[in-house]
């Protein structure tokens, strides 16, 4: 049975566009999954993992809805027909329209 791999926008230029990506193999761990999608993406891996093949700091890995984290990372199990979506982290903005800065003077 084959996994799902969800795309984030920012990264479907190396996916030929594609939101989706299915892997036909049936990979035990996270790890063989990411590496079939870097067998058939090779530009993908770059963005996903360091120099030593552990996942970016900034990117989010998600087997279903676990947080690879917090579920033993690049060897996470993953079941038959897992989805695994792939999320860069999001920070920064900027205070709310509403809200007001208070200045202190001595």
């Amino acid at each position: 049975m084959s996994v799902t791999f969800h795309i984030p926008g920012a990264l479907r230029d190396f996916t030929g566009g594609r939101p989706t990506v299915e892997i036909e193999a049936s990979p035990r761990v996270l790890g063989d999954a990411l590496k079939a999608l870097w067998t058939r993406y090779p530009g993908i891996r770059d963005r996903i993992a360091t120099e030593q093949g552990q996942i970016r700091q900034h990117i989010n890995v998600f087997v279903g809805n676990e947080d690879v984290r917090y579920t033993g990372g690049l060897a996470t199990p993953i079941p038959a027909g897992s989805e695994i979506s792939i999320v860069p982290a999001v920070s920064g903005g900027c205070a709310s329209p509403t809200s007001r800065v208070l200045s202190v003077s001595s």
